[in-house]
């Protein structure tokens, strides 16, 4: 025996192959039956291969359709694109490498699919066919030969059990029997059938031995092309694999290389115009021009800080300083300070002086009667008038801000008491609206200097004049040395104010 047959597995049973066993007690058709059985084991096995791999395939070009998928998710160009470099080494080149290795995974999905639909599973197929073929074989061989044995043993049985039954009649019919059933015709019909029956019994076992024989090199094979078609299959599926890796490392590297400064540096060249430049200096208030900055209305005609009695049980207090302007709207303002920049300056007082009274100065200290207009429309109609007590610095600022306020008040009186609340309190209006100046006793006021009047106005004559009965004055008349300026040809217009706002 050769080495395969030493190896083969051996079968007991209950009967046995003794050679005085005529039929023997073993069922032929075992052998063939289980070779068939391992032959149906390798088939269902390769089956189950041959789904994985086609499974897998099917996995491959389900991943390529994903891929694209996720290849749309960076297909359209970048939102304000124009802030990103468009050479390659920034944000704009890393998404066109990680458009251009996603859309190669996708495709390497697509290679690998098509790589074990055409080299994989035809390995697979082919093994298939060939455990079918084999099958086949050995239904038409060893199951064939099998049957043929046992239809033999059938035969010589038959024939056994027939020589019984005459032998027995001959003895009992005292050797009367029929020529045909003659116990010796009868074993030689026996010799005849065994004879048949063992070269059946040989014939069938000689094919069993080459088909077992023949089993051991036919499952190396199946092992065999089992080895091939799964390193067939490793070698798409890793080196996809392995594609894919070097693509996402591809990637990493790219936005890896980007230098930190490129884009912002890219940026800044290319929006120098619009980005503000560090080196350049500070803006200043002081520095900032603006239109209508310096026309005539905007400047006030004097300017500084006076005090005020306060006015119902704040009275207690006495005088409180505040920073006061005469704008040349005709306006007497009152600020807390003259500070522009820390808040919002908002009169907190405002006194029209055409509609309003001035009381002759006393020493310091001059009184102005009229109504709050810092309250809008509404609020100044319901005001009341009341009588306010200033109190400036030095007789000779005093005396300035009379004269200029009693250029634009709208009446001046004396009082019997210069701090004392006015005899006659009654208000009334004319015809245009206008508060009228309540009656005081008046007394004769020196009259103001002024230059380039002429003696007729000075006296009385004929002029513009306010709903006090004084002449109006135009904007550029600024206080002067106690008077006002007429701003008549040839006259240089000259203002009140000694000092700037903020530094008083």
């Amino acid at each position: 025996m050769d080495a395969h047959q030493q190896n083969l597995p051996t079968r007991t049973t209950g009967g046995s192959l003794n050679d005085d066993d005529a039929v023997p007690d073993i069922d032929t058709t075992e052998t063939s039956g289980l070779l068939q059985e391992r032959l149906q084991a390798y088939k269902h096995a390769c089956g189950y291969l041959e789904n994985y791999i086609t499974a897998t395939e099917k996995v491959q070009h389900a991943h390529a359709k994903e891929y694209e998928k996720i290849l749309k998710t960076v297909s359209d160009p970048l939102k304000e694109g124009q802030h990103f470099d468009q050479s390659l080494g920034g944000i704009a080149g890393l998404f066109e490498n990680i458009r251009s290795n996603t859309k190669g995974i996708a495709n390497s999905h697509l290679e690998t699919e098509k790589t074990i639909k055409g080299s994989v599973l035809p390995i697979l197929e082919r093994l298939h066919a060939e455990i079918k073929n084999k099958s086949k074989e050995l239904s038409k061989g060893a199951v064939k030969g099998s049957k043929e044995v046992d239809k033999a043993r059938n035969a010589t049985q038959k024939q056994i059990e027939l020589l019984g039954q005459h032998t027995a009649a001959a003895a009992s019919s005292g050797g009367r029997v029929d020529p045909a059933n003659d116990p010796y015709v009868l074993q030689r019909g026996v010799n005849h059938r065994l004879n048949k029956q063992v070269l059946e019994e040989n014939n069938n076992r000689h094919d069993l031995i080459e088909v077992q024989n023949s089993f051991a090199q036919f499952e190396a094979h199946v092992i065999q092309t089992f080895q091939q078609a799964l390193q067939t299959f490793f070698q798409s599926v890793g080196g996809q694999h392995e594609r894919q890796k070097a693509m996402y490392g591809d990637i990493v590297s790219t936005a890896q290389k980007i230098p930190l400064d490129f884009e912002f540096k890219g940026f800044v060249h290319r929006n120098n115009q619009l980005l503000v430049d560090p080196s350049a200096p500070k803006r200043e208030v002081s520095h900032i021009s603006f239109p209508n900055q310096d026309h005539a209305s905007t400047q006030p005609l004097i300017a500084g800080t006076l005090e005020r009695k306060s006015r119902g049980m704040a009275a207690l207090k006495g005088f409180s300083t505040y920073y006061y302007v005469v704008t040349p709207s005709k306006f007497l303002h009152q600020f807390k300070d003259d500070d522009d920049l820390r808040k919002d300056p908002s009169p907190e007082l405002s006194l029209y002086l055409p509609d309003c009274t001035i009381g002759a100065v006393d020493g310091v200290k001059f009184n102005i009667k009229g109504k709050d207009a810092s309250k809008g429309k509404v609020g100044s109609a319901m005001a009341m008038s009341h009588e306010l007590s200033f109190k400036a610095h030095t007789p000779a600022d005093a005396e300035r801000w009379y004269s200029v306020i009693k250029q634009m008040a709208g009446g001046s009186a004396t009082y019997t008491d210069s701090v004392s609340s006015p005899t006659s309190p009654v208000e009334s209006r004319n015809v245009s609206g206008q508060q009228q100046p309540p009656q005081y006793q008046e007394k004769n006021v020196a009259p103001l200097q002024t230059q380039g009047l002429s003696e007729s106005r000075s006296a009385g004559s004929a002029g513009p004049m306010s709903a006090g009965g004084h002449a109006q004055q135009p904007y550029d008349t600024p206080v002067s040395g106690g008077g006002l300026q007429s701003a008549g040809p040839g006259s240089t217009s000259t203002s009140g104010i000694e000092r700037k706002p903020g530094q008083y």
